[in-house]
């Protein structure tokens, strides 16, 4: 029995990284896989959404030469590199998936539409979505959002490197303590990172929940869509 119906799971490239700091951890790549293959397989329609900060970040990652747009579009980019990753790790274990991206790229992905994404979801594929939004100034919080909205998703899951949400960041402050549950007001009253104010603003006038959790510790993501209460809640 699962709680959540459609999914979209908000990855960070950077989870991706190896410890030598190159790009991809086949280690890290096939956990994140096969608990995501696990979900689907209780009937968890996934889609996911992944950063590219592994490889190239668009945003803040401009070196000298490279103005924003162009850095945008590179980073959106490095998006389409792990979404890649993903499906291709994702159909080695047996899971049907498919990538659409936001920028055309035939043969290497379909471009998106709303259709084809219903289409894949109700058919039991789990869906990439890369290159962004295909827009520069904005970030994959923002389309993991968009996208989140046009498929109906239930919840927006995202996957980060700590529990959930803090008072203050647990690595620096040890008194830090986290929130099981927290409104959006009260989160941007606080002025808590959860997501960037786009994406933030899109979900709270949506009605559209988002979980933070450790995609670390597995049976994480399995025990969320269970419905047990795992990470920081934030809704309206």
């Amino acid at each position: 029995m699962v709680k959540y119906k459609r999914i979209l799971l908000k990855l960070s490239g950077e989870a991706l990284m190896a410890e030598d700091h190159s790009p991809i951890s086949s280690q890290k790549l096939n956990d994140f896989v096969s608990q995501i293959k696990e979900i689907a397989d209780m009937g968890v329609q996934v889609g996911i959404v992944i950063g590219g900060g592994n490889i190239f970040r668009g945003l803040k990652g401009t070196a000298d030469g490279i103005d924003r747009i162009t850095g945008d579009y590179m980073g959106m980019m490095a998006t389409v590199i792990n979404s890649l990753a993903l499906k291709s790790a994702l159909t080695a274990i047996g899971a049907k998936a498919r990538v659409l991206t936001a920028i055309r790229m035939e043969p290497v992905a379909d471009y998106y539409s709303r259709e084809k994404a219903n289409d894949a979801l109700n058919n039991g594929e789990i869906v990439v979505f890369a290159a962004g939004t295909s827009n520069p100034f904005f970030t994959t919080d923002t389309a993991s959002t968009l996208r989140a909205v046009e498929i109906g998703a239930d919840i927006i899951i995202k996957a980060t490197n700590v529990d959930g949400i803090y008072t203050a960041d647990p690595r620096k402050d040890p008194s830090a303590t986290m929130y099981d549950e927290i409104s959006f007001d009260e989160a941007y009253s606080r002025n808590l990172k959860v997501m960037d104010l786009t994406a933030f603003a899109m979900c709270k006038d949506n009605n559209l929940p988002i979980i933070v959790f450790n995609i670390h510790k597995k049976g994480n993501l399995k025990e969320i869509v269970s419905g047990k209460k795992i990470g920081t809640i934030v809704k309206n």
